[in-house]
């Protein structure tokens, strides 16, 4: 894990189906911690911090790109 780097902090996990679609195409290694944990417990993800996404040193420039791509288009989908 010490490898893994936080990008992104999520609530939900319906925030981040697609991003998920994305990153096993373009086989970007990532994490989302607390996603089990909030998906048992939706009410927990504030006391926990949210879900964070967490992705590998090497791929986090295409990570970030991948976001981007969401945030600053004019796509009806949309990264919360």
């Amino acid at each position: 894990m010490k490898d893994y780097h936080t990008i992104a902090i999520f609530t939900l996990p319906h925030e981040y189906a697609i991003l998920k679609l994305l990153f096993d195409q373009e086989h970007i290694r990532y994490i989302f911690e607390n996603e089990t944990m909030v998906g048992v417990f939706p009410f927990y993800s504030n006391a926990l911090g949210g879900i964070h996404l967490k992705v590998h040193g090497t791929d986090i420039e295409r990570a970030k790109e991948i976001l981007d791509s969401f945030n600053g288009s004019s796509s009806p989908l949309k990264i919360v």
